[in-house]
């Protein structure tokens, strides 16, 4: 039985919790109040420091609060203070270096985060974008103008918040941010610790009126800028490109980066695997037997022209190469190769001239002389023997909808007998 249930309840779980479930709750309820989410709440701002006070008592002192409550942390010389603070632990859990993307949580960290305090100064967290560049882009290489939003030190108060000498330390709570309060429990007077409420957990002071009127106290600024991305000729997807320094800005600690990672968006002619491009060409069946041209449309808008020799002959799936007119090659002077693959469109049917009123014939005696003449000959059939039985049928189209209901039984039979008879005649079927 706990002596008390307050720390429990404002991460929102049960004294019974296990380690994983506290941790569990703080995440989420410190993504929910970090300062930087609420832009100027004090009340938020308060929140999250409590959150982290209250999640460093249940991980490191949670029997002693348990048994003897906040009254027994302080005389063991206890309370929250003993934690790390409520930037360091946040920090702990999501990662000082790797927010993603342009918003929030901005130059608040280092880029160690691992829960041990970082040895070095301090450094604003990189913002990472995706870039999205054409196959065109990366065959010809070029210069993309990137804008994007970053904090910047308040130019007009040089990151103090108010005028020279207006920012005071807090006497409140000298400094730290938190104090040690008591307040009357029956014949007992309890001590803990809480954000300070006269600088709402900041460790400075600032008279509104001396407050600069462009940061409005907060120390930095918004700014817009315009970053200029070099797209390599042949620069694979997932590179990334940094800028060094151009990251986030805060006071007392070192800019941040900005990281563009390059994504190459799919191309409606060509796939890319490597230096290798591959493409798809449509042919037909004469242009596969007797020759012909096929012209493939290029990155850089230029027009290859493929000829096929007659008598050549281009097997339908067959895959051909032309050397030197892949993609170049990233840093340095060579390509890679095209691979073409043919489909070859056979015809539904061939037929003679047409007869006197305009429809189509049988192919003549002539055509199919003229076929037998360049194509290799016939391959010998099963030839029955002169004695046996023969009977003459021809061959019909099938209708893949038709058909498909024939090979799952649908007869008109009932339910048993449809699935036994469908059954039957897929098993013959793949026999």
């Amino acid at each position: 039985m706990v002596k008390e249930t307050g720390l429990y309840d404002l991460l929102g779980v049960a004294p019974d919790a296990t380690a994983e479930e506290l941790k569990r709750a703080y995440r989420r309820l410190a993504m929910k109040h970090h300062p930087d989410k609420n832009e100027g709440s004090i009340e938020a701002d308060a929140k999250f420091k409590e959150l982290a006070n209250a999640y460093n008592i249940l991980t490191d002192k949670r029997e002693l609060y348990d048994q003897y409550g906040q009254e027994g942390l302080e005389q063991g010389g206890g309370g929250g203070g003993g934690g790390m603070g409520a930037e360091d632990l946040f920090a702990q859990f999501f990662g000082g270096g790797g927010g993603g993307g342009g918003g929030g949580f901005g130059g608040m960290f280092g880029g160690g985060g691992g829960g041990m305090r970082e040895q070095g100064p301090k450094k604003a967290r990189t913002i990472h974008h995706v870039h999205k560049v054409s196959l065109e882009d990366v065959y010809r290489g070029k210069v993309s103008k990137l804008a994007l939003q970053k904090s910047i030190i308040c130019p007009k108060c040089d990151g103090r918040g108010g005028k020279e000498g207006a920012v005071k330390t807090c006497a409140g709570c000298n400094g730290q941010g938190m104090k040690t309060m008591m307040r009357q429990m029956g014949p007992m007077i309890q001590r803990f610790q809480t954000v300070c409420p006269d600088c709402s957990g900041e460790g400075e002071t600032i008279r509104e009126k001396d407050k600069c009127k462009q940061c409005h106290g907060k120390k930095t600024i918004v700014e817009r800028k315009v970053l200029h991305v070099h797209v390599d000729k042949g620069v694979q997807s997932g590179t990334k490109l940094d800028f060094r320094g151009e990251g986030d800005q805060m006071p007392g600690v070192q800019p941040g980066d900005v990281q563009f990672e390059i994504e190459q968006k799919p191309h409606p002619r060509f796939q890319r695997k490597g230096d290798d491009l591959f493409y798809h060409a449509e042919i037909d069946l004469l242009t596969a037997l007797a020759g012909g041209a096929i012209y493939v449309e290029h990155l850089d808008e230029r027009w290859l022209t493929v000829e096929i020799m007659p008598g050549e002959v281009i097997a339908n799936g067959e895959i051909k190469v032309i050397r030197g007119q892949g993609m170049p090659s990233y840093r340095h002077h060579d390509f890679g190769n095209l691979y073409v693959q043919f489909e070859v469109k056979f015809p539904d049917r061939i037929t003679g001239p047409p007869d006197s009123d305009g429809y189509p014939t049988a192919m003549t005696e002539a055509q199919v002389k003229a076929l037998e003449s360049v194509l290799p000959p016939r391959k010998p059939q099963n030839i029955p023997p002169p004695d046996a039985m023969t009977e003459d049928y021809s061959l019909e189209k099938v209708d893949p909808t038709q058909e498909g209901g024939r090979a799952r039984g649908a007869t008109g039979e009932d339910d048993e007998d449809e699935m036994g008879a469908g059954g039957e005649r897929v098993q013959c079927a793949s026999q």
